[in-house]
């Protein structure tokens, strides 16, 4: 089956057997046939090993574990250390997969191989009630991110690739580390973990994952996702991967979060430029950093610029004043917020 590689899919089981069967049958109704399912519980309280049990006997493609340590990352690794797959996929328990999903990453990954990542876009969806409208602007600049392909130009905003919207070949799932990063959230590490190793990633435009919102799902409940700004996990990789110290740094933004990443870069031991457009700032010191106008980052020579503000039309008016500038073409700016 040269054609059809095996996909491994990866799922982590944690207390959703209400969920369960809808997606084990979303996976099994796949138009593409040549796939593992390897699910391995998190040692659920409400029966679903029972359901996974049960689907593990029916369908030989099914493989059931159970995890001897907790926790979400732990577990995927339980599941991976099985994997007989070729290319690799994750899923979540209480999703479902689009029935042609895995046909058309497979196919896409066909015309590039390997050193490539496949990302497809996502719907959400609820059983009762509306989606929540920070999943839908989620949602909406995800798909915007898929459709372009401009996963690395946009990785400092948002985590660009959800969990269980990628395919790639197990050699370079190897190669970035895997599910070896015990670091939440896991796929926004991933994410920058593909771009430190230059792997190619190709957007397509098409809704590849099914992403139920329920109030008690992990990215609402964890500590770990409480703060979904996540600008000490951004940091880290801009001073690996970005950050050039003979270069003068702007951070654009005194609001509560240009002022959080503030103290950050201090703990950086960085010097930086502190620009906003508000006069009421403008002079004065915070953390011992003088505001200055916007107006005077034309005069920095080359500047790398960290725009952190949280109003969307002050997003726009940003990016197409930095657009012009860089007509010039006078710097680098990446969207932290």
């Amino acid at each position: 089956m040269n054609n059809q590689p095996l996909v491994t899919i990866i799922m982590a089981v944690k207390d959703t057997a209400i969920y369960l069967p809808e997606c084990i049958e979303s996976i099994i109704s796949q138009t593409y046939s040549n796939w593992e399912l390897i699910a391995v519980n998190d040692h659920s309280s409400d029966g679903s090993d029972l359901i996974l049990q049960e689907y593990a006997t029916k369908d030989h493609r099914i493989r059931f574990y159970n995890s001897d340590r907790p926790k979400l990352i732990p577990t995927l690794q339980v599941g991976y250390a099985q994997t007989k797959g070729t290319l690799i996929n994750r899923m979540d328990s209480d999703d479902k997969m689009p029935v042609d999903k895995l046909e058309v990453l497979v196919t896409n990954w066909q015309k590039y191989g390997k050193g490539t990542v496949i990302a497809g876009g996502t719907e959400h969806f609820v059983d009762e009630g509306e989606v929540g409208d920070g999943f839908l602007k989620y949602e909406r600049w995800l798909n915007k991110v898929a459709k372009t392909s401009t996963h690395y130009q946009e990785i400092y905003k948002e985590c660009v690739i959800p969990s269980h919207c990628w395919i790639i070949h197990k050699e370079d799932f190897d190669s970035v580390g895997a599910f070896d990063p015990i670091v939440y959230p896991e796929d926004y590490d991933l994410c920058f973990r593909f771009y430190r190793k230059g792997l190619h990633v190709v957007g397509i435009d098409k809704v590849m994952h099914h992403w139920r919102d329920r109030s008690n799902r992990i990215s609402r409940t964890w500590d770990e996702y409480k703060d979904n700004r996540y600008f000490d996990l951004k940091l880290r990789f801009f001073y690996e991967l970005d950050r050039d110290r003979s270069r003068p740094l702007v951070l654009w933004g005194a609001g509560r979060n240009g002022k959080h990443m503030a103290k950050l870069l201090q703990s950086y031991d960085d010097t930086f430029h502190w620009v906003c457009d508000n006069q009421k700032k403008i002079g004065k010191d915070i953390y011992d950093v003088r505001i200055q106008h916007c107006n005077d980052i034309p005069m920095l020579d080359h500047p790398q610029i960290m725009v952190v503000v949280s109003s969307p039309d002050g997003k726009i008016e940003i990016n197409d004043l930095l657009s012009s500038w860089n007509k010039k073409p006078v710097t680098d700016f990446w969207f932290f917020a």
